[in-house]
């Protein structure tokens, strides 16, 4: 059996994912004749990285926040807000998880976390059933293209990007995802039963206050970041200690005996993401080394005619890849192998990053193996099939989105450059 072969059947059988990259990084390296320490070397490459420190720093944030009463007081401002609007708790869910779901970097995080609020609160509220299931599973996935998300982060990192210019570029893509839901959620409730909340200044100024710590947390983070007065690092870091300081402090919402589980819990998503990356980029060097990029170019130039075929193409395979694959370990994996192709057909490496992430979004509600739709099946006891039913409509109007945002790179760069 060829190396290949036994790899894939090693990732078919449940072994973990860096013992498979790691494999086939040594035996690549093995056939070249290169010495086996060199994988070695590029983990350690990965640890001098200085941008990595956001990466940890931003995730220890956002469980932080999820332990303590930030979501409920989220959800209770914007209903303050938007309550008075047809579907307007819908598009409350939509904002709050877009926002966590940016923090936390974890559309499964988001779903467990918010969804025991948001599905009672739209229960209770009268919005129907698989209206409920498809948006809460639908919203999990938002906010990966808003600052300061681990998966813009970690794209930033592979391709050499600047950071700061992916979560400029991220805002308007975004944005258009959740105007579109918000819009197909106004459509489909503004003639339903649901009872609409009477605007209160009383209610939105208690609300307001009562967010008061948590509602500068994206002003401090996005305004230092885009001003130049902190850098990606700098503010991961403010965001940590200052989440860290509003919790156990101020609203001493978290005991201390659970600080140690949650710092816990975010260092095992990080320390994964770091191994995957780290022997990915040994991986990726081999394949770069045996000239794999431009094998993939002279393959595709007999099907790919120019840019746009190029985007279509690349749209088909992210989508299926988005549906059998985990962001992370996809943007290591595949993003050093499509960014040389990608350049050959004259695509941003900004533009195409976002275009990656829409586009792996998606792929977490793609059936039959969307994680998401089984995570929402686990937490809110429903079947498979019933939230593929209730999500579907909620896909197309995101695939649509991510076709917009595909073939019109303004919309990625119109703000940064």
């Amino acid at each position: 059996m060829t190396p290949v072969f036994v790899l894939g059947l090693l990732a078919l059988a449940g072994v973990p994912l860096f013992v498979v990259i790691a494999g086939g990084a040594l035996w690549g390296y093995h056939q070249a004749g290169i010495d086996l320490q060199a994988i070695a070397i590029e983990v350690f490459g990965v640890a001098e990285m200085p941008i990595l420190t956001a990466i940890p720093l931003f995730t220890f944030a956002g469980y932080l926040l999820s332990e303590g009463g930030a979501p409920a007081r989220l959800v209770r401002v914007s209903q303050a807000l938007l309550g008075w609007l047809p579907g307007g708790l819908a598009m409350i869910s939509l904002a709050a998880c877009a926002v966590f779901t940016a923090f936390t970097g974890a559309s499964g995080v988001t779903i467990i976390a918010l969804g025991a609020l948001l599905y009672p609160a739209l229960k209770q509220a009268g919005y129907p059933e698989r209206f409920n299931l498809g948006l809460i599973t639908t919203s999990g996935s938002l906010g990966l293209l808003f600052a300061p998300s681990l998966p813009l982060i970690l794209y930033g990192v592979v391709a050499k990007v600047s950071i700061d210019d992916l979560f400029v570029a991220g805002i308007i893509p975004g944005v258009l995802m959740i105007v579109l839901l918000a819009g197909w959620s106004f459509w489909v409730n503004r003639r339903s039963a649901v009872p609409l909340a009477d605007f209160s200044r009383r209610e939105a100024a208690s609300a307001l206050w009562a967010s008061r710590w948590e509602i500068p947390l994206p002003l401090i983070v996005l305004g230092g970041i885009y001003s130049g007065y902190f850098a990606v690092s700098e503010a991961a870091a403010v965001t940590a200690l200052y989440v860290l300081g509003v919790e156990m402090f101020v609203m001493r919402e978290v005991p201390w005996k659970r600080l140690p589980r949650i710092m816990r819990e975010s260092m095992v998503l990080v320390g994964g993401i770091l191994l995957i990356l780290g022997v990915s980029l040994a991986s990726t060097n081999v394949m770069i080394d045996a000239g794999v990029p431009e094998m993939l170019f002279e393959a595709l130039s007999g099907l790919v005619t120019g840019p746009t075929s190029f985007l279509w193409l690349l749209l088909a395979f992210l989508l299926v890849l988005g549906a059998i694959l985990d962001i992370f370990s996809a943007i290591v994996l595949v993003v050093p192998l499509l960014l040389p192709v990608a350049a050959g057909y004259g695509i941003d490496p900004v533009h195409l990053g976002i275009v990656f992430l829409a586009a792996m979004q998606l792929g977490y509600l793609t059936p039959p193996v969307g994680l998401n739709l089984f995570i929402a099946s686990y937490r809110f006891n429903k079947s498979i099939t019933g939230i593929y039913a209730a999500t579907m409509p909620f896909l197309l109007i995101l695939l649509l989105a991510v076709m917009i945002i595909t073939f019109f790179p303004a919309l990625s760069l119109g703000l940064g450059r």
